[in-house]
């Protein structure tokens, strides 16, 4: 049997692994292990077990995975993310369809603190859904907005996809941090607009809230201060050179223990109740790099890689159109694989022939992220849309996945206006970092 049949084998494998629900991680190690054991020895895959565990393990940069975890998780456990909610809902909360517009802006400050879609939907949806059922909103549009405004978190940075796009790549985590802030501010703003039309169009969609005094609106923003100062200075560090990715998470994670502890919201229940959880989560996240750092060389020794390259740049249509065809392979896979598990599987293919033809690595990183958000509302698998069911257990599942179609329309015209438009995502990296 071929090197390019192995690989193949291999690959069916692992596709049919991940369809069976197995672990992402065992699936990538269990393929990858055999595979090179296949092609080129027992030794070889012991030998690149052990060296690419402990290579990741020891990686300086991953550092920044578990502290703005901790930091995201140490917010929503104390209760502090509510109150960029709270500030939301003051200020738009009156208008039509302004408690699923705060709640989308809501999904957006949360996103610049944990840096997970999972973490901002369910945060923002244990927050929100409750009021808007309280004022008659269209149960469509409220879970909608919550599971397409819980997708920010992999976009607005610190964004645990560009960490591990970064890793896979070799690229900047601090370029790619620049480049997600306007994209994702852009894609908030989409979607507040698209809620606006809808309620204007159809009112009873989403009724008017409360009107709130300007007292009441002072008092609000106020609450949010503490929050939106830990953001602002970790991030804003970043963008102004600072702080490195790395001291920044350090930074916003010791600020936002300090912060909950004097507001007296922080205890040591609390605390070890978000460092178990961010423990889990970056764990999770670290066996999946390492597991993609053991099936990449079975990738290399398979050929494929070169083979999809060579086909690709053999086609004849324009370099924009082969990269349309790779973004529309990330739309189709979003339906039935988990992002990151995607992200792991196809960059090793993709990221060469990107190179290749000449596009910048830190815009194909943001248009890769767009679609992996995409795939997180997307049937069947749709992660994000499953969590809010879990919040939401008396919305039928079909009527929250009618509910973000619109959502995932706003983000396909997100994904054209960064493919016409690059400087949209290269304008802060190219500016701010030489």
């Amino acid at each position: 049997m071929s090197s390019m049949m192995v690989g193949g084998v291999g690959m069916a494998i692992l596709l049919a692994l991940l369809v069976l629900r197995v672990p992402v991680a065992f699936a990538m190690f269990a393929v990858g292990f055999c595979g090179i054991a296949v092609l080129n020895g027992i030794p070889s895959a012991m030998s690149l077990l052990a060296s690419e565990s402990f290579t990741l393990a020891s990686s300086a940069e991953l550092v920044v995975v578990p502290l703005f975890i901790l930091m995201g998780n140490v917010a929503s456990a104390t209760g502090m993310s509510s109150r960029l909610y709270d500030a939301a809902y003051a200020i738009v909360g009156s208008i039509r369809g302004g408690l699923a517009s705060a709640t989308i802006i809501g999904c957006g400050g949360f996103a610049a603190l944990s840096g997970s879609s999972v973490a901002s939907a369910l945060t923002m949806g244990k927050v929100s859904l409750a009021e808007m059922k309280r004022f008659n909103y269209d149960s469509r549009l409220s879970t909608g907005a919550v599971a397409a405004g819980g997708t920010l978190g992999i976009l607005i940075p610190p964004s645990t996809g560009f960490v591990i796009y970064a890793i896979l790549t070799q690229q900047s985590i601090g370029r790619l941090f620049l480049a997600g802030v306007l994209p994702g501010l852009m894609l908030l703003v989409l979607f507040v607009l698209l809620i606006s039309v809808m309620c204007w169009l159809r009112p009873e969609l989403g009724p008017s809230g409360p009107r709130t005094t300007m007292r009441e609106k002072t008092k609000a923003l106020a609450g949010a201060v503490p929050i939106l100062s830990v953001i602002l200075l970790t991030i804003g560090g970043i963008y102004g050179g600072i702080f490195s990715p790395v001291e920044a998470a350090a930074v916003g994670a010791g600020l936002m223990i300090l912060t909950g502890a004097l507001a007296r919201k922080l205890t040591l229940g609390t605390l070890w109740s978000a460092t178990k959880d961010s423990v889990v989560t970056t764990a999770t996240v670290m066996l999946i790099l390492i597991a993609a750092h053991l099936l990449n060389p079975f990738l290399a020794l398979s050929h494929i890689p070169q083979a999809v390259g060579t086909f690709l740049g053999g086609l004849d249509i324009p370099a924009l159109g082969v990269l349309g065809l790779i973004l529309a392979c990330y739309l189709v896979l979003g339906c039935f694989i988990e992002g990151f598990a995607m992200l792991v599987l196809t960059m090793p293919i993709f990221f060469p022939v990107i190179t290749m033809l000449g596009f910048d690595p830190i815009w194909f990183g943001v248009l890769v992220v767009v679609t992996l958000e995409m795939g997180l509302i997307s049937p069947p698998v749709g992660v994000n849309v499953f969590i809010v069911k879990s919040v939401a257990p008396n919305v039928p599942l079909g009527k929250i996945f009618i509910g973000v179609l619109p959502f995932w329309g706003a983000m396909l015209v997100a994904l054209g206006l960064l493919v016409a438009f690059p400087q949209i995502a290269l304008f802060l990296p190219n500016s701010m970092i030489q």
